[in-house]
């Protein structure tokens, strides 16, 4: 019985010890494949990574606001009997946008033309007469006490037809607010009424905004603020997107030692959504760091990486950017002198290998 435990023993011990010999020769055998394949490589130039002086900015964030925005009202109260836009609709300048019931207005103009004509043939009246006057008194036919008595009714006749005038002309200006118009080019964002609303002076009816230029308004601290300004090209992100803007100017923010930036963006394609966040990079001297081409960038939903070259393949890596200049932008964190990277060529796919 011993024996027989024992001869089983032993061919457990013998078949392990197979099995591990020939796991290792396996091992073996795949590493070496690994090792002696191809390694993986990415299409275009190769450009090795330096310190350069790059200039040093204060990352102002703020938020990016439409240039033009108005929130449309009147002057009238009456009941609004046409709305002729609806939120999201382009409008131009002078286009009409609400109308009001403005009856009442026409029953007024009706007097003021009835006052209007009256003062007219007032007038003309006391032309005539004061006409005859001067003749006559010119002919020593009339005193001057009357000469002047003439003269005085045309004084006032003239007078009283420039007041009849002046409020046909006030009334036609009233009126004119019984149709709201577009004040500028936009597109409405907010409709406030609906026929049969009753509108009153000052409430608001309407908001447009024009989105073809945003105004970027960014706080800062003294020592970034003094050194901008009116004028002056910068760099910014608004929303992940860079862009060049112009400072409009530099104003205290009222509180502590803050500055307000104000700098305009064009947006004539609207890519940029007004409200966005903004970021401004206000210069504050220069440093040493490192700059990669746009074009070697790969963005991946927030992310931003690129292709770096090593002795086994290429291989992405998450970076993050600072500043931007037309051409480059900075790397801060991810990348280090010294390293290379690939800017891929605009028509080969990435991940082709070496040699093909």
């Amino acid at each position: 019985m011993s024996s027989t435990i024992r001869s089983s023993t032993a061919l457990v011990v013998t078949l392990a010890a197979g099995a591990l010999t020939f796991g290792a020769c396996g091992g073996t055998k795949d590493a070496t494949s690994r090792t002696t394949g191809t390694p993986m490589r990415a299409e275009g130039t190769t450009l090795v990574l330096r310190d350069t002086q790059v200039t040093a900015t204060f990352d102002a964030a703020g938020i990016a606001e439409p240039f033009q925005q108005a929130t449309v009202s009147t002057k009238l109260m009456g009941t609004i009997t046409a709305v002729l836009v609806q939120e999201g609709d382009a409008v131009r300048a002078g286009q009409p946008l609400v109308r009001i019931d403005a009856r009442e207005l026409t029953a007024k103009a009706n007097q003021v033309a009835a006052s209007i004509a009256d003062a007219e043939a007032q007038q003309k009246e006391a032309t005539a007469y004061a006409s005859r006057f001067r003749a006559l008194y010119a002919d020593s036919a009339a005193t001057k006490a009357q000469f002047e008595a003439a003269e005085t009714a045309l004084a006032r006749a003239e007078a009283g037809l420039r007041a009849a005038r002046a409020g046909g002309s006030e009334l036609d200006a009233v009126r004119s607010y019984s149709t709201v118009v577009a004040p500028f080019n936009g597109t409405v964002t907010a409709r406030m009424v609906d026929i049969g609303s009753f509108a009153a002076p000052g409430a608001p009816l309407l908001t447009i905004q024009d989105g073809r230029s945003l105004r970027l308004s960014a706080t800062a601290p003294a020592d970034a603020a003094r050194q901008i300004t009116r004028g002056q090209r910068l760099s910014a992100r608004v929303d992940g997107i860079d862009v060049t803007t112009r400072v409009e100017g530099v104003v205290p923010a009222g509180a502590g030692n803050l500055f307000t930036v104000n700098a305009i963006v064009t947006n004539a394609d609207q890519r940029l959504a007004a409200g966005s966040a903004a970021v401004l990079f206000l210069p504050m001297g220069s440093k040493t760091g490192l700059l990669v081409p746009h074009e070697a960038l790969i963005r991946d939903g927030d992310l931003v990486g690129v292709v770096v070259r090593g002795a086994n393949g290429d291989d992405r890596r998450w970076i993050r950017l600072g500043v931007s200049t037309p051409m480059h932008v900075e790397v801060t964190s991810g990348l280090k002198a010294g390293e290379t990277i690939v800017v891929p060529t605009s028509t080969a796919p990435r991940g082709t290998k070496a040699g093909t």
